[in-house]
């Protein structure tokens, strides 16, 4: 099975990139890269979101590897949480990392809502 990096490695090689420009044109250090590469650590939620759109490709296929065959078909309802706000009382609660995820799965969603509405409209 491949890892994200080793996706992410194909999808350089098949945009005849080098992966020094890949990680000028995205942000990324070739520290992080090579951490990518040996295991010791994996994208974060944003950069996944970013390279998965910088290569036109699912995140589903980024992160697991599924053909888009085997991807359930997305509608506009599967990411219309209406007006979500965190309630500070609760959020209180949780540690610094926590709020981050949470965060970063709205930012998530927001990003596949708008994506479904440009793919369809």
């Amino acid at each position: 099975m491949q890892t994200i990096y080793e996706r992410i490695e194909y999808l350089i090689k098949q945009k005849g990139l080098t992966k020094k420009s890949f990680c000028e044109q995205l942000n990324i250090s070739t520290g992080n890269m090579g951490d990518w590469k040996r295991g010791k650590s994996t994208p974060g939620t944003h950069k996944l979101i970013e390279i998965s759109a910088f290569f036109h490709v699912s995140l589903d296929w980024l992160i697991l590897g599924r053909n888009t065959s085997e991807i359930l078909k997305e509608s506009n309802e599967d990411y219309d949480f209406g007006e979500v706000k965190l309630n500070e009382d609760r959020t209180n609660e949780l540690l610094p990392e926590e709020r981050k995820f949470i965060e970063e799965y709205l930012a998530f969603t927001e990003y596949r809502k708008q994506k479904w509405a440009d793919e369809n409209s």
